[in-house]
């Protein structure tokens, strides 16, 4: 039996299967990741992009921070691949229970997926420092500079996860509780190098862990599956 047959079995048969993904499930709808050879941290800047995308620059710099992240981290014209879409009809089908994901730009949801957990949270949250009213991410693409509060003037700040600053703990124990409770864990498009979120997978005791990625991660040898290629392309092809 072929690795694609054993998964195409497992997840006909699950009932609780979890997908883990990181920045290389939106790598095929453009969205570059940060590891890669042409990712982010292999270009050049004033800074290093951990030091830009940290909570003391943006506390320090929120222009530069802001030109930063218009123009590498906020991708509103992309769409969900074929991955997302796939992720998506397995939940409806009943055999998905939840994705769990280190990416910010929400294309799970646009893909139609219901139950997500964002570790690092969303370009489409957007709120005020001061009072917390709420900014969509195309209010943020649009104004100049560093976008403020129309109410009371304050910065405001994307809901998203940045250097020094801590997980959400209610998602990381919606993650953990539903990663405990999968009958079959799906890790695909990521390094499985960043931590906490990456530590995550340990909650998961079962004997059906899938990895799927292009490259070989700290966790393969505890896998009962690897698949080697484009996770869009791989999750394609399976036909329940």
């Amino acid at each position: 039996m072929t690795g694609m047959e054993t998964l195409r079995r497992w997840l006909d048969e699950s009932e609780r299967a979890v997908f883990f993904g990181g920045a290389g499930v939106s790598t095929e709808s453009g969205i570059p990741d940060f590891r890669s050879a042409d990712g982010l941290y292999n270009q050049k800047y004033d800074y290093p992009p951990e030091t830009i995308i940290s909570h003391s620059f943006f506390l320090q710099d929120p222009e530069e921070f802001y030109r930063f992240y218009k123009e590498k981290m906020l991708y509103l014209d992309a769409g969900p691949n074929a991955a997302h879409r796939k992720l998506a009809e397995l939940e409806e089908m009943g055999r998905l229970a939840a994705v769990v994901t280190q990416n910010i730009d929400g294309l799970h949801q646009a893909a139609g997926s219901k139950k997500v957990y964002e570790l690092h949270g969303s370009v489409h949250r957007n709120y005020c420092m001061k009072c917390r009213k709420f900014f969509t991410a195309n209010y943020i693409k649009k104004v100049e500079g560093v976008p403020r509060c129309d109410v009371c003037g304050g910065v405001v700040k994307p809901d998203v996860v940045l250097y020094e600053e801590a997980l959400d703990s209610s998602t990381v124990e919606g993650a953990v509780e539903v990663i405990a409770n999968a009958d079959l864990l799906l890790v695909g498009g990521t390094s499985l190098a960043v931590y906490p979120a990456a530590g995550l997978i340990n909650y998961y005791a079962r004997d059906r862990l899938v990895l799927i990625n292009k490259t070989p991660t700290p966790y393969d040898g505890r896998a009962n599956l690897i698949l080697e290629g484009k996770i869009g392309e791989l999750l394609e092809n399976i036909r329940l």
